[in-house]
């Protein structure tokens, strides 16, 4: 029994040290090895619009075959790195970038989670102010005292 289980454990154990698979397929590869290390680099940071949190690399979705393809014909007919990136902007947007570039049309994707940080550190402050100020507050008068005595004496008898 114990030879199972630490069969079972080793297979497991192997299993965390397998490398992700890609989409790929082995007829997209081109021939030559330094346009498909290209194609490659450029495939992962670009993203899929269909899974929109993958990049064309990692998506089987058949628009995510189409644009490595596209890429792959583009690097074959000398296109450069920015003409690829170029075309896929003014194709889909910015969107289509895994790593969005820095311009006013984008300022709210990168400025974005700095404002809702200050917004919600400005939140908890006012929030804690809020809270200590009624700590704070002038004590109950003499006359309010024996009111509530009475109230609370009315309640114990019920």
């Amino acid at each position: 029994m114990t030879r199972v289980r630490a069969l079972i454990l080793v297979l497991f154990s192997c299993l965390t040290y397998i490398q992700p698979t890609m989409a790929l397929q082995p007829n997209e590869r081109l021939a030559d090895p330094l346009l498909e290390e290209r194609a490659r680099m450029l495939s992962q940071n670009i993203r899929c619009l269909v899974c929109q949190n993958q990049s064309i690399d990692d998506s089987n979705a058949t628009l995510a075959k189409d644009l490595r393809v596209l890429v792959r014909e583009k690097l074959t007919a000398g296109a450069t790195n920015d003409e690829i990136f170029d075309f896929l902007v003014d194709r889909y947007g910015d969107f289509i970038l895994l790593n969005p570039p820095f311009k006013p049309t984008t300022y709210v994707l990168w400025y974005g989670p700095l404002i809702f940080l200050i917004f919600g550190i400005l939140m908890v402050v006012l929030i804690m102010k809020r809270s200590n100020r009624r700590s704070f507050e002038k004590p109950l008068s003499q006359e309010e005292q024996a009111s509530l005595s009475k109230l609370l004496e009315q309640k114990d008898k019920t």
